[in-house]
């Protein structure tokens, strides 16, 4: 018998996406976003996201079977985001996932948004070694997790307290006159800056602080505190230079903690996820510390980076191959879900 063909969607912000999977094989991603509708408010508005999942889920949906090359009857199991999410788009995905798995008849399993970061990379790496541990980093998290079996067991080690790195990029961009998201215009800026012009702060890297939380948002007045001051002073502000120390800053507290937590927990093998994993310099910085560690690391194609359908359909296989038990036609979504909860 071949092996189960699972369909995952994924509401939980502003990506409308639905992915096709067979085992660790990606047949399809498909992928609508509403980010253009979000950028002249600096941020993601709940109700238009919400709104933007209803126009395009259906047609999202058709799209990705069409470019697997199945139809809906071949579904064996439905996956979707439960958590953690804007609560209305959350509700969206929910809505869509259970009219499909009763309609075809199938199990339907609510998965944690961030064990499915996780879960991806197996589509372009293959099984994940056990225990690997997880760098996750996006607008709305910035999370160590140790996963000692990804269908059933993932611990928080530390998470941002405040703003997430992501986040952090997207408001310095707006200081710095960038479009929104901030993450890519930052990057691109920061090829042609200098890393070590400016000696922005690492949040929460002294001896008392949190061993594996992350903070950013001193890190982010800093910026604006800095540029303002040049400003006022009536000089010119060296974007390209700004845009590099401050992204050196968020890769070298992400990568200094997470070499260390792989450490501290004898785990060889790092796996780096989220939207903001897309950045050329968290990436490369990632690779020569882990290199130096002996540390292996695992980082999908920046697509399977970002918010995407096919991650919760990763996890979703995952969940059927360890026969864990589909979740009840009552689930619902649950904005803050911990990541201790895989699935619903």
């Amino acid at each position: 018998m071949s092996e189960p063909l699972v369909i995952g969607f994924e509401t939980s912000c502003d990506e409308t996406g639905v992915g096709v999977v067979r085992g660790h094989t990606l047949l399809a991603d498909a992928l609508a976003t509403s980010v253009g509708e979000h950028e002249r408010f600096g941020g993601v508005v709940p109700e238009i996201a919400s709104r933007a999942h209803l126009e395009a889920m259906v047609p999202t949906v058709h799209r990705a079977l069409a470019d697997a090359g199945v139809s809906a009857t071949d579904v064996d199991a439905v996956a979707v985001t439960a958590g953690p999410g804007l609560t209305g788009a959350l509700l969206v995905g929910l809505a869509a996932a259970k009219a499909y798995a009763l309609a075809l008849d199938v199990p339907l399993y609510g998965v944690n948004h961030l064990a499915a970061h996780v879960a991806v990379d197996e589509l372009q790496h293959g099984p994940l070694a056990e225990p690997s541990l997880a760098l996750l980093v996006s607008g709305g998290h910035s999370s160590l997790l140790l996963v000692p079996d990804l269908a059933r067991e993932v611990t928080s080690l530390g998470r941002t307290i405040d703003d997430a790195a992501g986040e952090a990029f997207d408001k310095v961009a707006r200081v710095l006159g960038m479009p929104f998201p901030g993450g890519p215009p930052i990057d691109r800026a920061a090829r042609d800056g200098d890393a070590s012009a400016i000696d922005f702060p690492r949040g929460l890297t002294g001896p008392r602080d949190a061993a594996y939380d992350f903070s950013f948002s001193g890190l982010k007045t800093a910026v604006a505190r800095w540029v303002e001051a040049r400003q006022r002073a009536g000089e010119p502000v060296p974007v390209a230079d700004v845009a590099a120390s401050f992204q050196e800053a968020v890769a070298d507290v992400l990568t200094a903690k997470a070499v260390r937590a792989c450490r501290d927990h004898g785990v060889d093998h790092l796996v780096l996820g989220g939207g903001v994993a897309a950045n050329s310099r968290l990436r490369a910085l990632a690779e020569e510390r882990c290199a130096a560690a002996g540390i292996v690391l695992r980082v999908p194609s920046p697509r399977l980076c970002t918010d995407n359908g096919a991650m919760v359909a990763a996890l979703g296989s995952r969940l059927v191959a360890a026969g864990v038990a589909p979740s009840a036609p009552d689930l619902g979504a649950d904005s803050s879900l911990p990541i201790d909860v895989v699935t619903r």
